[in-house]
């Protein structure tokens, strides 16, 4: 993959969390905080814990840090897939960020 094809489905990513976050925040009690700085996505939770997205363009990676731990996620072709086997990024982070906010949260719809 190309850095060019990279940055487009990395920025998608991140966009994408931006977005589920404000539509949490519309329709449910979730409280979700999020801000962008360039390639990082930081979401604080009513409890005050946080999940922080970031781009690692030289490894063309998207990093996660989760009360659950760190991960790591290269694009496949078709979705960002953990590299130590924890699965797909969305739904990943569905898991994370609903333990941290106390309420489901699904990021892959």
């Amino acid at each position: 993959m190309t850095d060019l094809e990279y940055l487009d489905h990395a920025e998608a990513l991140l966009g994408r969390v931006e977005a589920c976050c404000d539509r949490f925040n519309d329709e449910t009690d979730a409280d979700i905080d999020n801000q962008r700085v360039g390639g990082m996505v930081t979401l604080t939770f009513a409890n005050r814990s946080q999940i922080i997205v970031n781009l690692q363009k030289p490894l063309q990676e998207v990093w996660m840090a989760a009360r659950a731990g760190g991960y790591h996620y290269k694009f496949d072709g078709a979705c960002w897939m953990d590299t130590k086997g924890h699965g797909e990024f969305f739904g990943h982070l569905s898991r994370c960020a609903s333990e941290q906010a106390g309420t489901a949260l699904d990021f892959s719809a």
